[in-house]
């Protein structure tokens, strides 16, 4: 069957204006948010999203929402249920009939540690919003430091750039009258390779309210 590619959202959103300031793309946006240069609230960038005409589209492109995400990542996650043990993978198939492809040189986030088992089964969940990531960067960090997982506060947030035709995925239309409504989440369903191409560390000198983390650590990978 043949497949469509979203429009880019990236090139509908950029250069961006935002505190007076320009920033020529995400990658640009996300280290001044992170050395506190911009500030941004999830929910800001979110009303961006909304107000833009291609997201609008990424959105109405698909039926499925948060809950069906949730159902789906239920059953592929199940391990001993035998009765039931076919439909993660009829319900991926299911999925991936109504994905699309993602354009290339567009721009998603990931928080924290990438799971080994990503390019196995190639399906992970990411987010536009570099507020959203951020904030969930945040979040499983202090739960690491809660839990006595990490001993200092260090942050990891993951840029992928789709650097191939055929990643396949879709928008996940959020309700906008929940707590969910900043996720602006992209379900990955399927990719080639996904390759790390460069590590950036930002030291506690670099961040101005310092509270935020001891180091910040960006990874940048492609997706193909």
């Amino acid at each position: 069957m043949s497949r469509a590619t979203l429009a880019s959202l990236d090139m509908s959103l950029y250069p961006l204006v935002w505190e007076q300031q320009t920033f020529i793309d995400s990658q640009q946006f996300l280290i001044a948010i992170l050395t506190q240069s911009a500030e941004i609230k999830p929910e800001d960038f979110t009303k961006l999203l909304l107000n833009n005409p291609v997201y609008q589209e990424w959105i109405n492109a698909t039926v499925f929402g948060r809950y069906i995400q949730r159902s789906f990542a239920a059953f592929y996650q199940q391990t001993e249920d035998s009765f039931n043990m076919d439909m993660p993978a009829l319900f991926r198939n299911e999925l991936t009939r109504h994905a699309q492809y993602l354009p290339l040189h567009q721009t998603l986030f990931f928080a924290g540690e990438m799971p080994k088992s990503v390019r196995q089964e190639r399906l992970f969940t990411t987010t536009v919003n570099p507020a959203t990531a951020l904030a969930a960067a945040e979040k499983l960090n202090q739960h690491s430091l809660q839990s006595g997982r990490a001993s200092h506060p260090s942050l990891i947030i993951n840029q992928l750039t789709i650097a191939g035709k055929q990643v396949m995925g879709f928008p996940i239309r959020h309700n906008k009258r929940t707590s969910e409504r900043t996720r602006n989440e992209v379900l990955i369903l399927d990719f080639k390779d996904l390759r790390l191409v460069n590590e950036e560390v930002i030291e506690t000198s670099e961040i101005k309210k310092s509270n935020i983390a001891e180091t910040i650590l960006l990874r940048y990978y492609e997706l193909r």
